[in-house]
């Protein structure tokens, strides 16, 4: 829509014309149940009034609100004509006073795409249950405002709603007179107020921390989940995270949080995996685990408690000024949410998590033609929605790993207690915290900001070692390489690690040496002399972010012993980058599938294993020349039923091979065992098969036909829950027919009747590896509608479909040409879009040369 996108130049404008003084929001949500009028949108009303400044007098300005209608615009006491002020995005502005009210009452639509105020229904009782999301601008879906993170302000929200029903948001809500009325927050920025109504399954706690000066803070704990999940919601074990959090980040930022209250609200069909609201913080419900999970959920759930946590000081305390600084909450929220839980829960291995998971979404951001430094170039709110990405989270959270190596832990965290201190309620720019850093650790921060924060690119860092007659290193060196697209070479913290078997079969670390690597040829003075290695591991313990390369010696060693190294850190790094070779056509696709069906079962690291499973899988489909994937796929089903078999009854592991096994089960016998475990006439000692594991293995039939609709709907039967609807659509769209797939495009492309949350699930259950031929036809169809679904659907909703619909699955030069063809047409079209294609265009393209690089193994 016209004026949606909110340019940076615009913001810019308007951040120096005006100042905030408060904003008051009344809301009246009674109309979410009970039946529609009309043909059009569900609405509320929404009355929202801004106090504000202006440095120039009778200058002009905008309003940013995004509604099916407004009803009336009152400007400093002067009703506005609406129809010739308001374009369905925005209001415009004249003859602006030094001091202004404006009042604007409107008709805001009710959201089914996450975005906005959220309306669910669910199925399992009929109940309404609403919620706000609004990063990164649609606040704006909600009430009228100034749509921009500089522009903060304190907000006064109220709200009315059905009588069974209890309001959160921001602060503290009483009921007043049938209407719910909550304090006035702090200075915050519009995408991080909050809504969240229903009659949700509610549960309290407090949190207390008396300080060395006596003073005693007292926090207001809550946690809530819609009422068909309260029977599976661990509140303890989120209140336990949520407190063990608060110790840390108070022992550490000496700034005590400053938002009041501190509620946590799990929320059905979010297109995120939480926001850090003030105060009353969204996840989604996912996190609230309805059957057996492995140790790795919960240390994700209480990664993303942490990460949401960090951002009160870093995000919401003090604040980016516009998205060209978004790491400066991003980054900093993923690092301190593993370093907080590595030091302040039980969840002491998440480092292991990190560099195996969430580096490997870095690399892989880092590597397409997309890739922008960690300080981005955002242009506008549609370059801003795409930058929430592996570069901004992950690669920034990698580079501050290697910062606190470089200034030295006291430094960083002195820097961060400053930051906090010079800039509360602000809003901050790079400069800002440099400028600090600088002064805690004494170090040139210019200098490492312009290597590691302002150039794009991933170094590769090749250990060359040279060996004396009698078999002891005369010199080691690290070689540091560069893409051409991204030549800069930038300064290395690193450990190398040198490896040997012991008398026992160990694959143990015996010498370490911590270097500065600078340039393209680094030498290790303090490893001569020791004896030959069989492995050297550059980036040992992981201190810097860097794709790691092997000598032959090494990678000789990985290939026959890779799981008898002892050290679960150096494990999963040499994991990670043997996927690295593999995704760069350095290595075959069967080899890497090999190591992982010899290896795999040894691992002890439960994240680990998971992320082998999904690579494996995605080697299979992806990187493995055609000709083999028939015999890959059969290796891995033969291999997962093995280890099935061979894990512990009742352990993590054995739930997480039969996850793997029913995602590759292909042959009859697979099939048949699955339905044997599904109806009880199978089974396999320790292995609960609760309703999410069911589902797998009905996702699982249905994608090879052996399931059909009745079959889907009788499980529904079972599990008529949100979960489970979800499930149903996605293993009804998988099922191997024509008439299946048209049905599946129309509710995805034609329509816009589905929600975020079965959007998802249709684009998951149309997309199978092994219909390539059923879903060939709508490749062309795909670059045919792409553009006019950008342009009439949400951007959730576009991204959805242009990530999830691109045809990655007909993998052929063909298909390469037909992207070419569609970028080359499109040169003007929205820039957003067009990063979209090129990335599935750059992902394609790799396929293409790993499976030529598997191909030839094979010859």
């Amino acid at each position: 829509m016209p004026g949606e996108n909110l340019s940076r130049d615009e913001a810019r404008e308007r951040a120096g014309l005006l100042s905030v003084d408060g904003y008051e929001v009344q809301l009246d949500l009674r109309s979410a149940i009970g039946e529609t009028e009309g043909e059009g949108p569900r609405t509320f009303r929404s009355v929202t009034t801004i106090r504000f400044r202006a440095t120039e007098p009778g200058a002009a300005t905008f309003v940013d609100l995004i509604a099916p209608s407004v009803n009336a615009v009152t400007l400093n006491g002067e009703d506005l004509d609406t129809a010739a002020v308001f374009d369905g995005t925005r209001i415009a502005l004249d003859g602006l006073a030094a001091e202004n009210e404006l009042v604007v009452d409107a008709q805001c639509a009710y959201s089914r795409t996450g975005e906005g105020m959220h309306r669910f229904v669910d199925p399992e009782d009929g109940e309404v249950y609403l919620y706000t999301q609004y990063e990164p601008a649609d606040s704006r879906r909600v009430y009228a405002n100034f749509e921009q993170p500089d522009l903060k302000a304190p907000y006064r929200f109220s709200v009315q709603a059905p009588g069974a029903w209890t309001v959160w948001s921001n602060g503290s809500g009483e009921l007043v007179d049938g209407v719910w009325k909550f304090a006035e927050t702090k200075p915050i920025s519009t995408y991080i107020t909050a809504i969240v109504a229903g009659p949700y399954h509610y549960v309290t706690d407090s949190y207390e921390r008396v300080f060395e000066d006596g003073t005693k803070l007292e926090i207001p704990l809550g946690a809530m989940c819609r009422k068909g999940l309260a029977k599976h919601f661990d509140a303890d074990d989120v209140f336990l995270v949520t407190k063990q959090g608060l110790d840390f980040f108070h022992d550490h930022f000496d700034y005590p949080y400053p938002f009041g209250k501190y509620d946590q609200a799990f929320v059905p069909e979010y297109n995120l995996g939480a926001m850090e609201n003030p105060g009353c913080v969204t996840f989604r419900e996912e996190f609230i685990f309805r059957g057996k999970v492995t140790q790795a959920s919960y240390e994700r759930r209480a990664n993303v408690i942490l990460h949401e946590m960090a951002h009160m000081w870093f995000g919401d305390l003090v604040t980016m000024q516009w998205w060209d600084d978004l790491w400066l909450k991003e980054s900093f929220a993923d690092f301190m949410g593993t370093f907080s839980m590595v030091e302040a829960t039980r969840f002491t291995n998440g480092w292991i998590t990190f560099a195996n998971n969430r580096k490997a979404w870095a690399y892989r951001a880092d590597q397409l033609p997309s890739t922008h430094p960690v300080t981005a170039d955002i242009r506008d709110l549609e370059d801003a929605k795409l930058n929430f990405d592996g570069i901004t989270y992950a690669k920034g959270a990698s580079v501050l790993k290697q910062l606190v190596a470089y200034v030295g832990r006291e430094a960083f965290l002195e820097g961060a207690r400053r930051y906090f201190k010079q800039n509360a309620y602000g809003n901050t720019q790079l400069g800002d915290l440099l400028s600090v850093l600088e002064e805690t650790s004494g170090r040139d921060m210019a200098t490492w900001s312009r290597a590691w924060l302002q150039t794009a690119g991933v170094n590769s860092l090749t250990p060359q070692v040279t060996l004396s007659a009698e078999g002891r290193i005369t010199e080691l060196a690290v070689i540091q390489e560069a893409a051409e697209s991204h030549p800069q070479l930038r300064p290395h913290r690193v450990a190398v690690g040198l490896y040997r078997r012991s008398v026992e079969g160990e694959l143990t670390r015996y010498a370490r040496a911590e270097v500065d690597v600078e340039g393209p040829r680094t030498v290790v003075s303090e490893l001569a002399g020791e004896e030959a290695p069989e492995l050297v591991l550059v980036n040992d313990d992981d201190l810097t972010y860097c794709k790691i390369r092997f000598d032959e010696n090494s990678l000789a060693t990985l290939r026959e012993h890779l799981g008898d190294i002892t050290d679960p850190l150096a494990r999963a790094l040499c994991w990670s980058a043997l996927w690295s070779l593999t995704r760069d056509g350095l290595m075959p696709a069967r080899d890497f599938i090999g190591l992982v069906l010899r290896f795999a079962g040894r691992e002890s690291d439960i994240g680990v294993l998971q992320m082998l499973h999904t690579w494996a899988n995605s080697a299979v489909t992806h990187y493995a020349a055609p000709e083999w994937r028939a015999e890959g796929s059969r290796q891995l089903a033969e291999g997962a039923l093995r280890e099935l078999r061979f894990a512990e009854p009742a352990s993590q592991n054995q739930l997480t091979w039969a996850r793997f096994f029913a995602s590759v089960a292909s042959a009859e016998a697979d099939l048949q065992l699955l339905r044997g475990l599904l109806e009880g006439t199978a089974k396999i000692d320790g292995l609960d098969v609760d309703q999410e594991l069911r589902w797998s293995f009905v996702n699982a039939l249905a994608s090879t036909g052996e399931a059909d609709e009745s079959v889907i709907d009788a499980e529904l039967a079972r599990d008529d829950t949100a979960s489970g609807k979800r499930h149903q659509v996605r293993c009804l769209a998988a099922r191997p027919s024509a008439a299946v797939k048209a049905q599946a495009w129309a509710q995805v492309v034609e329509s816009d009747a589905l929600s975020n949350a079965l959007v998802e699930a249709t684009i998951a259950g149309f997309q199978q590896p092994a219909q390539r031929e059923l879903t060939a036809p709508y490749a062309e169809r795909y670059f045919a509608a792409i553009e006019r679904v950008w342009e009439e659907r949400s951007i959730q909703i576009g991204m959805d479909v242009v990530k999830g619909l691109f045809p990655s699955l007909q993998d052929s030069q063909g298909t390469l040409d037909a992207t070419d063809a569609w970028l080359a047409a499109h040169e003007n079209a929205a820039p957003a879009l067009r990063r979209l294609v090129l990335e599935a265009r750059d992902d394609l393209a790799r396929a293409l040369r790993a499976q030529a690089c598997d191909a030839t193994a094979g010859m």
